[in-house]
């Protein structure tokens, strides 16, 4: 800021510093206008709290007095301060002093505008004339050449409280320092009455970072007291925020932008998606806490997506949040301790309430098919900020089913270790809240026996189920929904265990249930029928395999229609099956077409899509086209990496079909190189256990050349 600075080739006279309460834009200016002093290079410096219209008239007034130097100016300024400003912003125009005139906390555009025949009070452009506004506004309509200030980087961090700290003779650890400095989320007036707090206290980092998570201590309690408090800043970092957001909820739609932050408090600091703030319960939410006396709408307006959009943007417009809408997963971003000091306003229960509305905008937006993997990241990321600042409210009655949402996401993205673990907590929380038989408890079982197997453990996940079965049995009865899905998972986890014809009688047991309750066009039964042909195929009957989809197909077109995603998945076994009874060629062929109403259906990203492709190339190259399926295969690793990750279990499928196909082509030391080092990374993320490291094992076997041991791996 010091010196003249320009933009695009012109002198810049007008500079807008905008930010977030306390980035230091203030001390910037001061810095500025200090400098500029003691260099000579201003005659005349004006600094203007420029809180209201009232004290900018004032400020000018005294201006006026100074500059003429006569009583006058003086008498002027105290019976009509509008005409003592115009005197002083007159004077400005046409003087060939050198001056400065710092315009401090500009909290609303309007005070400086000539608006309704008003004064106008922003200061003249004059080629010996220099303006800095310092503002928490972000309007297009500001003048000058704005400058964005936002946090710290980490460097600068670190090296602002390095110097704050050794000033006072204090030698932290730098990784102390950094840390501090990153709970502190880089805000440099935290950081700067951190410091003094800690210093004051004789605290060390580690000490001050225990109290600030100490969820019992307020951001009042951890800042020093007015009096003591650093770099002439004005206001403690609870309250740096609170003027803007009185200034938000004034514009329009009036009354909404409190409401809205208090939503916004209890999600993700690092991307909140905009359908989340603007779905039926945000919307209710704002509906029933607009700030009152705030005028707006009339009585009985129902407030919709739009009126939530124009909340948001005032937020903006005032630096509490930064609204980008063009991404719209990550489309809502804010400070962690605006988040912090917004919950500390609200009462305990009113705070549990607000988690609650925001699990059910959660839940609300998040979709039964997970098309868009970045939404379903940013969804969980939300839920797992919620349950954090409110890790009981979600527990109410019974378990919300947003907790239950978030593992199996987890588990369909691929991280099913993390998914394990989530119903792992859930399970152990449910007892806690609960007991063991309550239906929360049994549903988090359920969930943890899935994804167990999921991980590879299939015999685990066999016993998960038998377990459960008996349970749900004493406590639900035989016919109970719940128990008969333990049943259909138990069987299906029996013949992932080995035993394919357990599995086929566990099945058929189930589908006579099925049919006796439910009857044969509904879709628990469709589903159980494939299942059943499934393991009479892996029991070794692939032709009746193969036919008993073919027969299946034909009843789910006429009860669900060709587009249903079940219809779908029947097509997918038909082609399978078509495979393994010996017809490679339409297997390939099956898959071919089904592809193209998978993506029509589901579209390019979903992993259902990305199966098919998988298997697709498999069937190309036992058809004998290693060629095209290598190029399929490269394909898919580049999408799947794309779109799931290099840890996703599809990325790790293709990169074996991959392999694969390099050493059908003749390149058995290269499918073997890049199988060794697939096995590193089957044994990182899914362990020596699980079915895909052992068909990898087997398939490394395949490929080295011979003499080499090939039991050395896992």
């Amino acid at each position: 800021m010091s010196g003249t600075v320009t933009t695009g080739g012109t002198e810049a006279l007008c500079h807008v510093l905008s930010g977030t309460g306390g980035a230091g834009k203030t001390q910037l200016a001061a810095h500025h206008a200090r400098t500029s002093w003691e260099a000579g290079n201003t005659d005349l410096l004006v600094w203007v709290t420029a809180t209201d219209r009232a004290a900018i008239l004032s400020a000018y007034a005294e201006a006026a007095a100074a500059v003429t130097g006569t009583d006058d100016a003086r008498r002027l300024g105290a019976d009509d301060p509008e005409r003592a400003a115009a005197r002083f912003l007159t004077w400005a125009q046409s003087t060939d002093r050198r001056w400065l005139i710092v315009l401090d906390d500009v909290a609303d555009p309007a005070d400086l505008s000539g608006l309704g025949g008003r004064l106008a009070l922003w200061p003249p452009t004059h080629p010996r004339g220099r303006t800095v506004v310092t503002t928490r506004r972000r309007d297009a309509a500001l003048p000058g050449h704005r400058v964005d200030i936002g946090l710290f980087t980490p460097a600068e961090a670190v090296a602002y409280l390095t110097a704050k700290l050794a000033a006072q003779g204090r030698r932290d650890h730098p990784e102390e320092i950094a840390t501090l400095a990153r709970d502190l989320g880089r805000l440099p007036l935290a950081l700067a009455q951190a410091a003094t707090y800690l210093v004051d206290l004789h605290l060390s980092c580690a000490e001050y970072r225990a109290r600030l998570a100490d969820r019992a201590r307020t951001l009042p309690e951890l800042v020093p007291e007015d009096s003591g408090l650093p770099d002439a800043h004005r206001t403690t970092v609870a309250a740096t925020w609170s003027l803007s957001v009185e200034h938000a909820d004034r514009l329009r739609p009036r009354g909404l932008a409190r409401p809205m932050l208090q939503l916004i408090a209890l999600l993700d600091p690092n991307g909140i998606p905009t359908t989340v703030l603007t779905s039926p319960p945000a919307l209710a939410h704002l509906s029933a806490h607009r700030t009152p006396g705030q005028g707006g709408h009339p009585p009985g307006h129902r407030i919709g997506t739009e009126d939530a959009a124009e909340a948001l943007r005032c937020l903006h417009r005032v630096s509490l949040a930064d609204h980008t809408p063009g991404t719209p997963h990550q489309a809502v971003r804010v400070h962690a301790l605006v988040q912090r000091a917004t919950r500390e306003t609200l009462p305990e229960a009113a705070r549990e309430a607000l988690a609650r509305t925001c699990a059910d905008a959660l839940f609300t937006v998040w979709p039964d098919t997970e098309r868009d993997t970045a939404l379903a990241r940013a969804l969980r990321a939300n839920t797992t900020a919620l349950t954090a600042h409110a890790p009981g409210a979600l527990w109410e009655s019974r378990a919300h089913p947003v907790l239950f949402r978030t593992g199996d996401s987890l588990g369909h993205a691929g991280l099913v270790t993390s998914a394990v673990t989530h119903f792992q907590d859930l399970h152990a929380t449910a007892c806690r809240h609960r007991g063991p038989d309550h239906a929360d408890a049994l549903q988090a079982r359920r969930r943890l026996a899935w994804w167990r197997g999921m991980a590879g453990d299939a015999a685990g996940a066999a016993l998960a189920y038998r377990e459960l079965s008996v349970d749900e049995l004493r406590l639900l009865g035989p016919d109970h929904a719940d128990t008969l899905d333990t049943r259909h998972a138990l069987a299906w986890w029996r013949g992932m265990a080995g035993d394919a014809a357990g599995a086929a009688t566990g099945f058929e047991q189930l589908l006579a249930d099925y049919l006796r309750l439910l009857g044969p066009d509904h879709l628990h039964c469709l589903v159980t029928r494939g299942n059943l042909i499934h393991w009479r195929g892996e029991a070794g009957d692939a032709v009746g395999a193969a036919a008993g989809f073919e027969e299946l197909l034909t009843d789910h077109l006429r009860v669900l229609g060709p587009d249903h995603p079940d219809t779908l998945n029947v097509r997918h076994g038909r082609a399978w099956w078509r495979g393994m009874a010996g017809d490679a060629a339409g297997a390939a062929t099956a898959f071919e077409h089904l592809l193209a109403d998978y993506l029509r259906v589901l579209g390019p990203d979903h992993p259902t899509v990305l199966t098919a492709r998988s298997d697709l190339a498999h069937w190309r190259a036992e058809a004998g086209d290693a060629a095209h399926a290598a190029a399929a295969y490269r394909d898919l690793l580049d999408d799947s990496l794309r779109v799931l990750g290099s840890d996703h279990p599809n990325c790790l499928h293709a990169r074996r079909g991959l392999a694969r196909c390099q050493g059908t082509a003749g390149d058995a030391a290269g499918a073997a190189v890049a199988l060794e080092e697939l096995m590193a990374d089957y044994l990182r993320v899914l362990g020596p256990d699980h079915a895909e490291t052992a068909n990898t094992r087997a398939e490394l076997a395949r490929w080295r050349a011979p003499g080499q041991d090939a039991g050395g791996i896992g």
